[in-house]
């Protein structure tokens, strides 16, 4: 929780810095990002450790974090596949953005700016058991039936993002 963080505006400006637990303590918006992996028809899935700070025991996308200070998005994904999965060598892709905020205390908040990114695997996951409890592939008309009728099992970002890499995947 000491990294210093990106804080942006509305349009992902850089418009200073603030330690992770500030950012997250004070609700200020920062730069963020979810990566989703994916094999033929399959998605890779992350429960996040209860221990978390927030949405612990949440199903979600293989990987989310925020970019360091002087770190650009591209290595900080890379950096946060091999931490959190042991995944190396995958080419992600932009899909999409957005902004949200989700307030999970009083003093405790998400408030980012959120980059989508995709990337295709197939190897093996070795997850760190500090970060997640379990990892699966689902299938992704599975999945699509699941966020309709459990979106309590996910966590406030992936159910914006999961569904803009879905119509993608379905186009």
């Amino acid at each position: 929780m000491d990294d210093h963080i990106i804080l942006v505006d509305i349009f992902d400006r850089e418009t200073g810095y603030a330690s992770k637990a500030e950012a997250h303590r004070r609700g200020l918006l920062h730069r963020a990002f979810s990566v989703f992996i994916l094999d033929d028809d399959r998605m890779l899935l992350q429960k996040r450790h209860s221990s978390k700070y927030h949405s612990g025991g949440l199903w979600s996308n293989a990987c989310c974090s925020h970019p360091r200070k002087d770190e650009i998005l591209e290595d900080a994904i890379d950096r946060r596949l091999e931490e959190e999965l042991g995944i190396t060598g995958v080419s992600c892709r932009e899909l999409s953005n957005f902004v949200y905020r989700t307030k999970f205390a009083e003093d405790l908040y998400e408030y980012e700016y959120d980059h989508i990114y995709v990337g295709v695997y197939d190897g093996d996951v070795h997850f760190d058991p500090e970060e997640i409890e379990e990892v699966k592939w689902v299938d992704l008309d599975w999945l699509e039936e699941d966020l309709v009728n459990n979106p309590q099992d996910y966590t406030s970002w992936f159910l914006i993002a999961a569904p803009k890499v879905l119509e993608f995947y379905r186009e």
